[in-house]
């Protein structure tokens, strides 16, 4: 059987506002999450920016975006996911008015997309709180960023609703589970915050979240919008049951957070999760009404698997495994210690189909790596990333494999298209895109953009609907 994309399938690249944009003070943009994080999601965060802080000028994206469409162009993208910085809208989070700069500049951004035929798919809240909710209300453990995420939401709505047809709600909203801070704004500590408020922290997301899937259908029924969640299959390490359960109660921590977006109710294994741990959801009247509001789409990051045991002499975490589990024995991981599995990809993505019947995108999947620019007897400069080239090919033969399946998937966006700062680690040097950005984590470098062997790879691809990857 000849394996296919078919007709339409959004190929893109993906991206985030606080890992490119840099412009952290300029325009009226208040401080965020991010601008304090300079180490990544390991440490805490500083009082206030610091130099070190790789994402204060990102790659310049701010004052750039017009040559790097341009590229995403060449390269023939449908499709650009990006986000909308928080804090350059309402630059503390709580005012009543919008900052009028902060608009105008993703007004000129999609105008910059449509420009060459490629539709903005944004992500409304992506690692990027601004900073005095955080400080002020500890994040989303307080019940009133409901109310002003509700304002945000409907003011860029309203202002992009000409321009801008997929949104999504959150970024790998789940990861809340292991970054507090980073996902949800919460300024506790991790090791001080409780299960409840943590998980009542959640419950605001949630329901922010489908209050936002009301009020975009209100503001235009044609937009597609969609959660976005932190995939991750678990295996269990062997047959024996016990790894079998354990890996099942793992692999609900995730799931559930996709179960509420998409069926409308929390399911009845967090209820019993909830009874063992003695949270008690507090629901606001309506809560329960808000939460029908279910999405259009489930989309997702897809890096790794993991495995899970329930042998305590086995529970040894694997080193790039952010969110738990123990690495596979069967499989190779990257220079950062992700283990790396395109068959977990179209495992997911039957997963994900058979449980949820709608339209899935993957919005994330990608190789960071230590890439060397070099110059060739022509004189250009490049990076010879074949490396990439073949876990990028691996991966999407396997995303054709699940269509075969019969899976609907809407469409792929690598992560990181054009080199940008880590989300992790804040590193430049772990880099993921088709673009070499002369940058560094020293500060020093040119900004000047550079085509890799990979541009060229994924310009065929897209060119011929990803018939290339079969040649």
């Amino acid at each position: 059987m000849k394996l296919q994309f078919p007709e339409g399938f959004l190929w893109g690249g993906a991206v985030a506002a606080n890992q490119l944009e840099g412009a952290y003070q300029e325009d009226g943009k208040g401080w965020s999450t991010q601008d304090v994080s300079p180490h990544g999601v390991k440490t805490p965060p500083t009082d206030v920016p610091t130099e070190d802080n790789m994402k204060l000028i990102g790659i310049d994206f701010y004052h750039r975006y017009k040559e790097d469409i341009k590229l995403f162009a060449e390269m023939g993208f449908k499709v650009f996911r990006t986000s909308i910085a928080w804090s350059r809208i309402f630059p503390k989070g709580d005012e009543l008015e919008p900052n009028e700069k902060g608009l105008q500049f993703y007004d000129d951004l999609f105008d910059e997309c449509h420009k060459y035929g490629i539709e903005p798919l944004v992500t409304i809240s992506h690692y990027e709180t601004p900073l005095h909710l955080a400080r002020e209300y500890d994040g989303w453990v307080n019940r009133k960023l409901v109310g002003f995420y509700e304002r945000y939401a409907e003011t860029i709505f309203t202002r992009y609703k000409h321009k801008v047809k997929y949104w999504l709600t959150f970024n790998e909203i789940n990861s809340i589970l292991e970054f507090p801070f980073m996902s949800g704004g919460i300024g506790t500590p991790k090791e001080k915050l409780s299960k409840q408020d943590l998980y009542q922290a959640i419950h605001h997301e949630l329901v922010a979240s489908a209050a936002a899937v009301r009020i975009g259908h209100e503001i235009n029924p044609d937009f597609k919008i969609g959660c976005m969640v932190l995939s991750m299959p678990i295996y269990p390490l062997t047959p024996n049951p016990d790894d079998v359960i354990q890996a099942m109660k793992s692999d609900h921590n995730n799931t559930f957070f996709a179960d509420v977006h998409a069926r409308g109710y929390y399911p009845g294994y967090m209820k019993r999760f909830f009874r063992e741990n003695g949270i008690e959801i507090h629901f606001e009247p309506g809560d329960e009404e808000i939460l029908k509001h279910t999405v259009d789409f489930v989309s997702f990051s897809y890096y790794m698997s993991i495995c899970e045991t329930a042998d305590p002499a086995k529970q040894i975490k694997g080193e790039g495994n952010l969110l738990g589990g123990v690495p596979n024995p069967y499989l190779k991981s990257s220079d950062w210690g992700w283990q790396i599995d395109p068959q977990g990809l179209r495992y997911i993505l039957n997963a994900f189909w058979d449980r949820y019947q709608k339209p899935l995108f993957i919005v994330e999947n990608g190789l960071g790596a230590a890439d060397q620019l070099v110059t060739l007897e022509n004189g250009e400069k490049t990076v010879e990333d074949g490396y990439r080239i073949n876990y990028l090919k691996e991966h999407l033969v396997q995303v054709a494999e699940a269509i075969a399946d019969g899976v609907d998937v809407m469409g792929y966006t690598t992560w990181g298209c054009i080199d940008l700062v880590s989300a992790s680690t804040a590193e430049l040097k772990k880099r993921y895109g088709f673009i070499y950005v002369d940058r560094h984590d020293d500060g020093s470098g040119t900004l000047e953009r550079y085509r890799k062997k990979s541009f060229h790879w994924y310009k065929e691809v897209i060119g011929t609907n990803g018939q290339s990857l079969f040649e």
